[in-house]
């Protein structure tokens, strides 16, 4: 098929030119695409992370990248970036609930506060920028949150994984459920995207160790890692 004059091109039905991206964890990993590939798309965004240099870097190859220093487990800071984000634009149209950190391997070595801190970053930072973002939305306004968890939050991937990081990514499943259900019909958008194995900075010496390697090898479909 041909596209005629009359028929949107693929920019006009993909493109984000004007629109306003939050995206958490930005400075490394899968963040850091997703940061770059909605600047690429057109958007501006606000790409958010502790290590404020990382960010200041990337924002040098991307203008429309505007860095922004932020702890998401502190709710002073989140609510910071969001309102940075409005005043810098007077919207928000994408929210991607990215950072997150793993946990140790072995559930005898989780501690109560180790415990904590991964469900405070991995899931109640995302559930609370999403609601302070739709509190901030008018009743005509729409807008779509992607919740970043993981397949480990669908199967068990011992030994490699943990209890702390598969509670909070499940816990990322059924609050994408909920939300998605309760903010639907305002035109907020909820989904989750469900990540296997990728070479990061989170997974660093998951691809470099012969054991570690072959184990992902053999348990993805694909026979490699992403």
């Amino acid at each position: 098929m041909t596209m005629t004059d009359t028929e949107h091109p693929l920019s006009d039905l993909f493109g984000l030119t004007g629109r306003t991206a939050i995206v958490t964890g930005a400075s490394s990993g899968l963040g850091l695409g997703f940061a770059t590939t909605l600047a690429a798309a057109g958007a501006t965004v606000y790409a958010a992370a502790r290590r404020l240099d990382r960010l200041q870097q990337l924002a040098e190859k991307y203008p429309a990248i505007v860095p922004v220093r932020c702890d998401v487990t502190d709710d002073a800071n989140r609510r910071d970036l969001v309102d940075q984000a409005f005043s810098g634009t007077g919207r928000v149209d994408v929210l991607v609930n990215n950072a997150g950190m793993a946990g140790p391997p072995d559930a005898e070595q989780e501690t109560h506060e180790g415990f904590s801190a991964i469900l405070d970053l991995n899931l109640l930072a995302g559930f609370h920028l999403s609601t302070y973002l739709a509190g901030r939305l008018g009743d005509d306004a729409t807008a779509s949150i992607i919740n970043i968890a993981s397949v480990i939050g669908l199967v068990s991937t011992a030994p490699i994984g943990g209890a702390s990081y598969a509670a909070s990514k499940a816990g990322t499943l059924g609050m994408t459920r909920e939300l998605a259900g309760q903010w639907g019909r305002r035109g907020i958008r909820v989904n989750a995207v469900v990540p296997g194995w990728f070479d990061t900075e989170m997974t660093d010496g998951l691809f470099t160790n012969d054991k570690s390697a072959g184990w992902v090898r053999r348990n993805t479909m694909l026979g490699r890692g992403g």
